[in-house]
């Protein structure tokens, strides 16, 4: 079962994607996107090719727990993309996985241009990857 991730932001939108059993998240791309339409059909169209099974969006939650616009955006998007693509769409909390991403990157030493085109899909794989260890037990 392939399982797609997305981390919603602004301008920028990180996919990644699990290997067929459900252990390895890896960073697809980076969607530069600001019409939502545009970015379901861009979404829709590398589950298709993927063959994914199910898709996890990251919920932007405040960091006491509450959730603002950004989060209300997300559950939207989610609704919205489910009805698109008919398949099972979650919410993660995604709290702190930029935070992490930029983490992963300084390590890694990339810098600049490159960083933020690709910063996106490390948050996606972060997000993937902890759905994936949290709920291995029901795949």
């Amino acid at each position: 079962m392939r399982i797609l991730s997305v981390d919603l932001g602004q301008s920028r939108t990180g996919i990644a994607i699990s290997d067929l059993g459900g252990i390895l998240a890896s960073p697809v791309c980076t969607i530069e996107e600001k019409n939502i339409e545009i970015l379901i059909e861009k979404i829709q169209q590398i589950c298709t090719e993927k063959k994914v099974s199910k898709i996890v969006v990251g919920l932007p939650r405040n960091m006491d727990g509450s959730e603002g616009d950004s989060a209300k955006k997300a559950r939207s998007f989610a609704e919205t993309l489910q009805k698109n693509t008919g398949l099972s769409v979650v919410m993660l909390d995604e709290r702190g996985t930029t935070i992490t991403a930029h983490n992963y990157l300084n390590v890694t030493d990339t810098r600049g241009k490159k960083r933020k085109k690709i910063v996106d899909s490390v948050a996606a794989t972060i997000i993937l990857q902890n759905y994936l260890d949290a709920y291995k037990k029901e795949m």
